[in-house]
């Protein structure tokens, strides 16, 4: 095979260099099995079964009880004299008429649940795909330096996590308010001539909310991944006549993809519950989140079958976000899988 045409080869796939990252992958199936007998050596049998035992039995006890109580509401009846959500605990005794009315609100073109399903889900593509735009350059840049600049740079993106997210928020609502240096900047420099109304229900105030409050948790797992990212396959590429673009695209982008997707998963997942966001930063019904819905049916209503229909919808967000959860879970073992070949 001419030189040319391995080049070509090896620049259409991401598989730059593949000498080097077969040596590579033999040393790393090498130390793993050296760290696998150091550890059976070391540590008994059962030792980390009873080790995780607490963490277990603490998921069990906060999360799975709580959420067995949840559905064991969407699925109880209304008590007879206060009218209140009672719940049951036997599943063949559950009465489908809450998830049946979601469904319906769901189903239906104008129902109520579905208009703020898909206006959430906008929301959430917008402010994950804001998030990207913003975090990749951010890992990408701490990944490529190093000495004492990058442990600065690394505690200023984890800093965000010292303060509460509401804090967060109501200092965005401070900045954004009529008054506010938002619009003081707007109006002295002549970009508008009456203070815009940020926070009177605009869907882009709600999205630069989301993407402020959660970008932190893209760009930790984006740096993790860029970070192990081995130099040797750069310059493989580097060295097949791939410019500094190209080998971005052949071979960054590529084997980065898992921490994109860890990323993309962990904003996710909590901005589908995510409520206060929309309240703070505008408050209006136009622009409420599923979030809201949830909360609203829950805590802002005393009706008994307004609580069953609100655990009912929380039981549906569960399972829509399962089923991203366990989507990224069967990528990341098939990556592994891969890279341990």
């Amino acid at each position: 095979m001419s030189i040319a045409t391995e080049r070509s080869i090896l620049l259409r796939t991401s598989e730059l260099g593949g000498p080097v990252r077969e040596q590579a992958q033999e040393r790393r199936r090498r130390r793993k099995a050296d760290a696998a007998s150091s550890v059976a050596f070391l540590y008994p049998r059962g030792f980390w079964q009873t080790l995780a035992a607490p963490g277990v039995l603490w998921l069990i006890v906060l999360f799975v009880v709580p959420f067995y109580a949840i559905l064991s509401t969407a699925g109880g009846r209304l008590d007879p004299i206060f009218q209140t959500a009672t719940p049951e605990w036997n599943p063949l005794r559950w009465h489908p008429d809450s998830f049946s009315y979601v469904f319906e609100n769901l189903i239906e073109p104008d129902g109520p649940f579905r208009v703020v399903f898909v206006r959430t889900f906008i929301y959430i593509v917008a402010a994950v795909s804001l998030c990207l735009v913003i975090g990749y350059p951010v890992a990408y840049y701490l990944s490529r330096i190093g000495g004492r600049l990058k442990a600065v740079m690394i505690a200023l993106v984890v800093l965000p996590f010292w303060i509460s997210y509401l804090m967060r928020m109501l200092a965005w609502v401070g900045l954004l308010q009529d008054d506010g240096y938002v619009n003081r900047f707007l109006t002295a420099t002549g970009l508008v001539h009456d203070p815009v109304q940020w926070l009177e229900g605009m869907p882009f105030t709600v999205v630069m909310g989301l993407a402020y409050g959660y970008v932190p948790f893209l760009i930790l797992p984006l740096f993790a991944s860029l970070d192990r990212i081995d130099r040797s396959l750069l310059e493989a590429a580097w060295d097949l006549g791939a410019g500094s673009l190209r080998a971005f695209v052949r071979v960054t982008l590529p084997l980065s993809k898992q921490g994109i997707l860890a990323g993309t998963v962990i904003i996710m997942l909590p901005m589908f519950g995510d409520y206060f966001t929309a309240d703070l930063l505008s408050g209006r019904v136009t622009t409420s989140m599923i979030g809201s819905q949830i909360y609203f049916y829950l805590q802002g209503s005393t009706l008994g079958a307004a609580q069953a229909q609100g655990a009912a919808l929380v039981t549906i967000v569960a399972g829509l976000v399962s089923i991203l959860t366990v989507y990224y879970l069967v990528t990341t073992a098939r990556a592994s899988r891969e890279a341990g070949r």
